[in-house]
């Protein structure tokens, strides 16, 4: 795989890291995750178990080695250094500061380990007026204005099903840590990686800042064009409640679908860009999926060359035959699932280990192994 030989440590708990370091060790790292002792990642005790562990937790610490230490005590935080002596990466997440303090932080660790990749992922970054403010995905999803763009039908800002800070503050992270380490290839030096999740989610608002950067204004959500004023961008309801959505809206698209409807005439709507004058497209659309079932109208739709899905559950989404096809779903001895890595090498494909770790299952093992001459 093409990370076998690396050494990760991983100081952090939750989402952010520990979803950045399974990416490495989905491909091959060591990956040491450190816990406290009593009861470990508070991540453990979220969410409802499957066996050993929760889904939660097992979805983003497969792989990984659990060791067990008490950072409040000299002994081991000695002991963490010197397994940071021998790690390519370490990732923290603690609030900022606190790393320096425990004797763990970058200038520490670096002066013994020069090459090391060292990163702090925190919610507002190692600097700035925010920087000791404790934060959750939810909080950051709103202070960047995230959650301004995400409205019910009552106008309301809505709860993201997923946590999109988490994971991009995550994935830019690991787009850092790999940056790092090429350029460590020519140099012998690594670098210190600060990752704040409100920089990550405002660096992925590149496609719905244009009002706001052109004319200093909040995007009119409901008439922009993809968030709910264009009439092939949007979730329509079906007759039995269920609910399909319509996501392409090149001229190609459209002319095929209304004309397959025999509304051609409504193109013309279309092609002026989102905003009010696409309402009477909108409303023809309501009414005649509201004619026929989900099921009907998506074998109708796969005739036509369209962007179209149905709004699945994840029961039925985990189900699906594409990713079921492209092995996306992973089963272990056990039985459980488990979410396949999305990167897919032809050579050296990622080959994870579907088994999480009990809190502190391998300090005996890394421990004697760090006292063992090499």
């Amino acid at each position: 795989m093409k990370l076998e030989g690396l050494r990760v440590v991983d100081l952090s708990w939750f989402l952010p890291g520990p979803y950045l370091t399974l990416a490495l060790a989905d491909h091959g790292a060591e990956v040491i995750k450190v816990e406290p002792p009593g009861e470990g990642d508070p991540g453990r005790r979220i969410g409802p178990p499957d066996g050993r562990t929760g889904v939660f937790f097992r979805n983003l610490n497969r792989g990984k080695k659990s060791l067990v230490l008490d950072l409040k005590r000299d002994e081991d935080r000695k002991t963490l250094l010197r397994f940071c002596d021998t790690a390519d990466v370490v990732v923290e997440s603690f609030r900022p500061g606190v790393a320096a303090r425990l004797g763990v932080g970058y200038e520490q660790v670096s002066q013994r380990n020069p090459g090391v990749v060292y990163v702090s992922i925190s919610a507002f970054g190692q600097d700035g007026p925010y920087r000791g403010r404790p934060a959750h995905d939810l909080a950051l999803e709103a202070v960047s204005g995230v959650l301004s763009l995400t409205l019910g039908d009552d106008d309301r800002p809505a709860i993201p099903g997923i946590p999109a800070a988490d994971i991009t503050s995550a994935l830019q992270g690991l787009s850092g840590v790999l940056m790092a380490l090429l350029r460590r290839v020519s140099t012998g030096r690594g670098d210190y990686l600060d990752i704040a999740m409100h920089d990550a989610l405002v660096a992925a608002c590149a496609n719905v800042v244009g009002p706001t950067f052109a004319e200093d204004r909040q995007p009119a959500v409901k008439q922009e064009r993809t968030t709910g004023g264009a009439a092939f961008y949007r979730i329509y309801d079906t007759r039995d409640g269920r609910q399909l959505v319509l996501a392409g809206q090149e001229e190609k698209f459209v002319d095929t679908l209304l004309g397959a409807l025999g509304r051609r005439d409504l193109a013309a709507l279309c092609a002026r860009g989102p905003g009010p004058h696409q309402q009477p497209v909108i409303e023809f659309l309501q009414a005649t999926f509201r004619q026929r079932d989900l099921r009907d109208w998506l074998d109708w739709l796969g005739g036509l060359d369209v962007c179209f899905a149905p709004v699945n559950t994840l029961p039925e989404a985990f189900r699906d035959p594409n990713l079921l096809a492209r092995g996306m779903v992973l089963v272990d001895a056990d039985g459980r699932r488990h979410i396949a890595p999305a990167v897919r090498f032809r050579d050296e494909p990622a080959r994870p280990s579907l088994r999480e770790p009990l809190h502190g299952e391998h300090t005996a093992t890394l421990r004697a192994a760090l006292d063992t001459p090499a």
